[in-house]
């Protein structure tokens, strides 16, 4: 299948079926290659994991939003004529409309980029730039995570097969969430364990946290890991523009 190949012919018709959105905003791309872009997020509510940092909570741990057409979607997020849109979550790859709407946004001349964490395989969607995020052993949701959620997340968090079949299919870059230094080492045998070639400057390292003078003090040392692994630093820009709010 060719890259990033739409699931929808051109022209074809596009369903009533709805999905739940948390939120459509205006903003900047924050975290990534493409920092500093002018961006539509369309978040999802919803999600299969439930990592303990989660800085979405109210789209991932307690999913909550409005019950939107695929064409209800696709009128909001066109009112701001804004090229580049970002599909987001939670986890908006376990929305079944989902590649629909991609593929209909990406029909109507939109660069389309797609933050997941790459538990759930591609499967032809309609993509420009997969920003893969595979969970850590940092993101254990811990005790008070309810019901078995806790071994849920374990076992669901990295699947490698799924990370392979976005890379041998999309343009990728692979975001890490950092806690600390003693993350490097699981960074660097997941790479290893993908058992393809993946250029540095595509592996971006970015600070956990969502408060401005956390990320400050942690940004220090985890830029100096980077300069020295040859890994791309990732800046939560957003965060220290607007703080830790939504639509932002």
């Amino acid at each position: 299948m060719p890259r990033g190949r739409p699931l929808t012919a051109p022209g074809a018709p596009v369903s009533n079926r709805i999905v739940r959105i948390s939120e459509i905003f205006h903003s900047i791309q924050g975290e990534g290659q493409l920092t500093g872009i002018p961006s539509v997020f369309v978040r999802t509510s919803g999600c299969n994991l439930r990592c303990g940092w989660c800085d979405t909570p109210y789209a991932s741990w307690n999913p909550e939003g409005d019950h939107l057409t695929v064409p209800e979607i696709v009128d909001r997020v066109r009112a701001y004529a804004c090229r580049h849109i970002v599909l987001t979550g939670g986890e908006p790859m376990v929305a079944d409309e989902v590649p629909e709407l991609a593929a209909v946004l990406r029909e109507t001349g939109h660069h389309i980029t797609i933050e997941t964490a790459a538990t759930v395989p591609p499967n032809g969607i309609a993509c420009d730039l997969a920003s893969l995020s595979p969970k850590l052993s940092n993101s254990d949701p811990g005790p008070e995570a309810p019901g078995d959620w806790r071994e849920r997340h374990e076992a669901r968090r990295l699947r490698p097969e799924v990370i392979r079949s976005w890379i041998d299919a999309y343009s990728c870059q692979l975001k890490f969430v950092v806690a600390g230094e003693e993350d490097l080492p699981e960074i660097q045998d997941l790479l290893a364990s993908l058992n393809r070639t993946i250029p540095p400057e595509t592996v971006l390292l970015m600070p956990e946290g969502i408060d401005p003078a956390v990320l400050r003090q942690r940004s220090l040392w985890l830029a100096e890991l980077c300069r020295r692994h040859g890994y791309r630093f990732s800046p939560r820009l957003h965060i220290e523009l607007f703080g830790n709010t939504r639509g932002t």
